[in-house]
């Protein structure tokens, strides 16, 4: 009696992941999230394990997060899988003040991102 289920919007062989509001700027996230486009998962999950980046466990965990979607609700195969795309977009920004001299202000943005992940399954090439 509830609505009719929506159709897949990617293709059968990729499974994605999102991660909302985390507490880093686009262009810092972004920084991590090239460090592991086109990489095979296995790859990207050692640079991620060793990157000094703060955020970098958090992009990790939504690449895990990506693996287990691909693994456990598209059946696809994990050793098979690659990062075909890692994107970056802006989320809310707070605005906070700071007092400055001479009577001034001073303005500070704190910012949130959101990351979406999509892996695919690829073919191995003989």
């Amino acid at each position: 009696m509830g609505k009719a289920k929506r159709e897949r919007v990617l293709p059968d062989n990729e499974a994605l992941a999102k991660a909302h509001m985390m507490k880093v700027s686009a262009q810092k996230l972004n920084l991590v999230a090239s460090l592991i486009r086109g990489k095979k998962v296995s790859a990207a999950l050692a640079d991620l394990t060793f990157s000094r980046k703060r955020i970098a466990v958090d992009v990790k965990k939504t690449l895990e997060s990506a693996i287990a979607n691909a693994e456990n609700n598209h059946q696809l195969d994990v050793d098979s899988l690659i990062v075909s795309e890692a994107f970056v977009g802006p989320a809310l920004m707070m605005k906070r003040w700071t007092p400055r001299g001479r009577g001034r202000v001073g303005r500070i943005q704190k910012k949130f991102s959101n990351l979406t992940i999509v892996v695919r399954e690829v073919e191995e090439s003989a």
